[in-house]
């Protein structure tokens, strides 16, 4: 039996719901069903419908004030995955490398999701006494360095809904334990635009960490650099690493089309 093309294989009702979705491009924010129709050369109820579907998934919402139609989140989310999972990581490992050639310490890129940090790929130091690789791991986004980073560039009101306690778990001695202390540190994470973990997950381990930013200039991840404390003083992190992953967070945000 001779093998059918891909094309026989296309659903029509689904290539018409893409072709609907690419009309909203450049400068072309909201469209009525009558000008899909136009466009898409289809019937306004099969528009309608397209929409309905569309509209019911989230990837569509209707401006209730002008009844026209404008892409929704899950089309933002979408893309937002993409430049994730494609483009952060392809372009973060040659950026790591550098980092822990520079410093051989360990380096990492991670993304914020639900109020934590999730690690998604690490470059680590040669040196014996080192960081646990958490690779896949979710922390807490208040007591990392990459979190803080995250946390700073929020509202009170997101911070509330992310941290709806004022009282916070301590994993060690230096762990925030109240939400308003922890909101006095962000406001300086914000000015200085990077964060420093000093202790506050592990007892032994600092960190300090900078934020990834893509076109759209809304951070999509951070990196940062860990490392025993006995290695990580002040002097160090203020003089060497800072400056280092501030360089390579803002190389990483050009390369995702980032401008200032």
């Amino acid at each position: 039996m001779a093998r059918k093309e891909k094309s026989e294989y296309i659903i029509q009702a689904v290539s018409h719901a893409l072709d609907l979705l690419e009309q909203f491009h450049e400068d072309v924010d909201e469209l009525g069903v009558t000008e899909l129709s136009k466009r898409l050369k289809l019937h306004k109820n099969n528009v309608f419908r397209l929409l309905a579907t569309l509209e019911s998934r989230g990837y569509i919402e209707q401006n209730k004030a002008t009844e026209n139609y404008r892409l929704g989140l899950k089309s933002l989310e979408l893309g937002q995955t993409f430049i994730k999972q494609m483009g952060l990581l392809r372009q973060a490992k040659p950026i790591l490398e550098k980092i822990v050639d520079e410093c051989n310490e360990t380096s990492y890129v991670t993304i914020f999701k639900e109020g934590h940090i999730v690690y998604l790929d690490v470059v680590e130091t040669d040196m014996t006494v080192r960081v646990v690789s958490r690779v896949g791991s979710r922390l807490p986004a208040y007591c990392t360095a990459s979190g803080k980073v995250h946390l700073a560039n929020l509202s009170d009101e997101e911070i509330n809904e992310i941290l709806p306690d004022e009282e916070l778990k301590t994993y060690s001695p230096t762990t925030f334990d109240s939400r308003s202390a922890l909101k006095e540190q962000l406001k300086q994470v914000a000015e200085q635009g990077f964060a420093i973990d000093d202790e506050e997950l592990d007892q032994g381990v600092r960190c300090v960490a900078a934020p990834i930013r893509d076109y759209t200039r809304r951070i999509v991840g951070a990196i940062s650099i860990s490392g025993p404390s006995m290695r990580l003083n002040n002097e160090r992190i203020l003089e060497e690493l800072v400056p280092l992953v501030q360089k390579s967070a803002d190389e990483l945000s050009t390369r995702l089309g980032y401008y200032k």
